[in-house]
């Protein structure tokens, strides 16, 4: 095996950074634009309430599909052919879903956006935290991860401006122009293009407690991610719905929380490369429950006093940067000869899980109103900053390898 040649600061991969950022920033546009553009789709396609429910999820559970295919495929045919089609998958979905004439062929695009979006995470991030000095991996991670709120902060000037002038339709044709990334990947990167040399054993993952990491890092997964969806899959509509905001001051909060969201992600980067994973992980979730429970519990005072509702919302963008950690943490915990297939399965099968999410708060509004729909994410937050304590502490170790018989860093 080929020993791994880390970059100095000053060779740090720019390019390659910046196919990856791009890759992911669009990926995850296309995953989110549903939350922002639900109302007109669903009106002109007459979805029945079930239609719909399937609609905002299942992009989420094929996304774990396409991370368990992508991120095995990545590992035994290389990286870049598998990214470059991770891309095309995405960017197909959105065009047919641009062009569907019913409800049925609008959820086969949105599962086909599921497919290359689940694929697309584990590789992109695995190649970077390839590329880096460890000592250096969580900040570029976490630079990598800020194309989430770059998406999320594009989606929402798509679905609040474009979409009420172009239609839905036009602005999702318009996003299968990401394809073109694909091209530009495969003609003009030497990305890794590979698999990796050595085929790990059933005996060796056990010695390396593969299975036991991937159950670990899932459930984490599954909080954190939960926090996320929880709150942000129903938190448009709600905004112009039932707080009766106007489109402007929605997409004035919606991008306050996104620029909250890229700071915590470059700030969490930060933390975690001097303190550790773990208190990272912990600060981060406990900042973004305390930023939720003056919105499900305070929501008159914050009403009356916007300065006060513009603090909470920023406040927990902050704090979701916390999911700019799961790169370098994924990429640290699993050995390079699975580490493709086990980040892709780990992380997108947490986040398929959140095809309940939509569910989850929908029962838990009808329960308790806002107050009980913002208590799920908050409790899921909590959940997050206690649980990361049951992994090990991977801050500035050397990315294991089966072969190598590297150490287990900390108490595992």
């Amino acid at each position: 095996m080929i020993k791994e040649q880390y970059l100095t600061p000053a060779k740090f991969p720019i390019a390659l950074f910046a196919f990856v950022f791009l890759g992911w920033t669009f990926d995850f546009y296309d995953l989110v634009l549903l939350g922002f553009v639900k109302e007109p789709v669903s009106r002109d396609l007459a979805l029945t309430h079930t239609e719909e429910t399937w609609m905002l999820g299942v992009a989420l559970g094929t996304s774990g599909i396409g991370g368990i295919a992508a991120g095995y495929l990545a590992d035994r045919i290389g990286k870049r052919s598998i990214l470059a089609t991770t891309v095309l998958l995405y960017s197909l979905g959105s065009l047919v879903a641009g062009l569907a004439p019913n409800a049925t062929w609008f959820l086969c695009g949105r599962a086909l956006v599921g497919l290359g979006v689940g694929g697309e995470w584990a590789i992109g991030h695995g190649i970077l935290a390839e590329a880096v000095a460890p000592k250096f991996r969580g900040r570029a991670a976490a630079a990598l991860q800020a194309g989430e709120p770059v998406g999320v902060a594009l989606a929402a000037i798509a679905g609040y401006l474009l979409v009420p002038w172009l239609g839905w339709r036009t602005v999702m044709v318009a996003s299968s122009a990401t394809a073109l990334l694909a091209f530009a990947m495969r003609r003009t990167m030497h990305l890794p293009d590979a698999p990796h040399e050595h085929r790990a054993s059933w005996a060796e993952l056990r010695r390396a407690k593969v299975g036991s990491r991937m159950a670990r890092a899932w459930l984490l997964g599954v909080f954190k991610l939960g926090t996320y969806w929880t709150c942000y899959t129903w938190l448009p509509g709600f905004l112009v719905k039932e707080m009766h905001q106007s489109v402007g001051r929605s997409l004035t909060w919606m991008l306050t929380a996104q620029g909250g969201q890229f700071l915590g992600m470059i700030g969490f980067g930060l933390v975690s490369d001097r303190l550790g994973r773990r208190p990272a992980f912990f600060g981060f979730s406990l900042l973004t429950a305390a930023a939720i429970a003056p919105l499900a519990f305070a929501w008159p005072t914050l009403s009356a006093v916007p300065i006060l509702f513009w603090t909470a919302m920023f406040l927990l963008g902050v704090g979701s940067g916390c999911t700019a950690g799961f790169g370098a943490l994924l990429a640290e915990l699993f050995p390079s000869e699975v580490r493709s297939t086990a980040m892709g399965t780990t992380y997108n099968l947490a986040r398929s899980v959140q095809l309940a999410a939509p569910v989850l708060v929908g029962q838990a509004v009808i329960w308790g109103g806002l107050s009980g729909g913002l208590a799920v994410p908050m409790v899921l937050a909590l959940a997050t900053a206690t649980w990361v304590w049951v992994l090990p502490e991977t801050r500035g170790i050397e990315l294991p390898s089966l072969r190598a018989q590297v150490a287990e860093p900390g108490a595992d």
